[in-house]
């Protein structure tokens, strides 16, 4: 089937590699968090899913808290081969009631969609089945392809590599299922609000990731906070399924890591851990206070 042939090329495009490395350039200094007691350390690391493999941000404090730690915690374990990817994607990203994405777009939104992705090599006739989500993450990451940002520079797949290589135990906050049955799980009115977004701004993709990538590699919590939340005021329940339940339970996760013994090191995407229901606000209702390290 051509929907088929579309999610295995999208999944293909975005393929983890077995392992990672990346050229060191100069050192940068995302933000770090770290929760303790007596017996018990979590360090929260904010991470940048895709990089260009230009920046070293594996350095200084974050590589002695990972070295410090016995157990590496993400928000997911992707699976190393994509193929795998591709029952779940059938599953939530196809319309169950039989609607067309036409049915959806407005006829400039789908026009400028078609030209996206016939100049990406994938054929527009393939997404006409498909939830609205899926084409906007599909966007997104042939947006950061155009500017060489590959998962395989990110820290997720750095960090899990490195571990598997100490011997470190890997765990996971959620399934893979659980995050895309999240993103399906989102009002259609708001799914083609995001379409629709993220359209409008494919020629200037390197003006939002950018900044983005900057405040990151700065730490500059406020200034990545800003950006992750721009326009979110248009789709609060996008912003409550992906960022505030989430962290909410994230953070009782901690707490309920925190009543075993050990140092763990947490890494989680940097949205979660800067403004307003992060990660850090919801510990800090439970009692639990999480201290910037500095860099």
């Amino acid at each position: 089937m051509l929907k088929k042939k579309f999610i295995a090329a999208v999944l293909a495009a975005v393929a983890l590699p077995a392992a990672a490395g990346a050229e060191a350039l100069p050192n940068v200094s995302p933000a770090m968090w770290v929760v303790k007691d007596a017996d018990t350390t979590i360090y929260m690391f904010g991470t940048f899913h895709m990089l260009d493999g230009k920046r070293d941000w594996f350095n200084d404090e974050v590589k002695t808290a990972f070295d410090a730690s016995s157990e590496l915690v993400l928000e997911t374990l992707l699976p190393e081969n994509p193929a795998e990817m591709q029952p779940l994607i059938m599953k939530y990203a196809v319309d169950p009631a039989g609607k067309t994405l036409s049915q959806k777009l407005t006829p400039d939104v789908k026009a400028k969609l078609d030209k996206e992705l016939s100049a990406a090599g994938l054929p527009p006739q393939a997404v006409e089945p498909l939830e609205p989500w899926f084409i906007s993450m599909t966007l997104a990451q042939l947006g950061a392809q155009k500017l060489g940002l590959k998962p395989e520079f990110g820290p997720e797949t750095v960090l899990r590599a490195v571990a598997k290589e100490k011997g470190k135990s890997v765990g996971q906050l959620e399934t893979v299922e659980f995050q895309i049955a999240t993103m399906d799980s989102v009002p259609e009115s708001e799914q083609v609000l995001g379409v629709s977004q993220t359209i409008e701004k494919m020629d200037e993709m390197g003006k939002a990731f950018g900044p983005m990538i900057d405040a990151w590699s700065s730490g500059n919590v406020e200034g990545l906070a800003k950006i992750t939340n721009e326009g979110m005021d248009k789709m609060p329940a996008l912003r409550k399924a992906l960022f505030v339940d989430r962290n909410a339970k994230w953070a009782d996760w901690i707490g309920q890591r925190m009543e075993k013994p050990g140092v763990v090191f947490m890494a989680v995407g940097a949205g979660h851990l800067a403004g307003p229901d992060s990660v850090q606000d919801f510990l800090k209702k439970k009692g639990l206070k999480a201290v910037k390290v500095a860099r």
